[in-house]
């Protein structure tokens, strides 16, 4: 089973990379047993900037 919070920092490290930051980004603390990682909210500007890259790498 994969550790979230190694999990949370490869997301975090990769999603820098392409220039996106989600300040609410860590582990659901409530629910260990499930091993949630937690996105937060973030602005439309930031969810475009998201699914841009991932658009990209799908190309690639």
């Amino acid at each position: 089973m994969q550790d979230p919070y190694t999990a949370a920092e490869t997301l975090r490290t990769a999603l820098t990379e392409v220039g996106v930051v989600l300040p609410s980004l860590r582990v659901d603390l409530a629910s260990p047993e499930l091993q949630l990682i937690e996105l937060g909210r973030v602005r439309a500007d930031v969810a475009a900037r998201v699914a841009r890259a991932l658009q990209q790498e799908g190309r690639e």
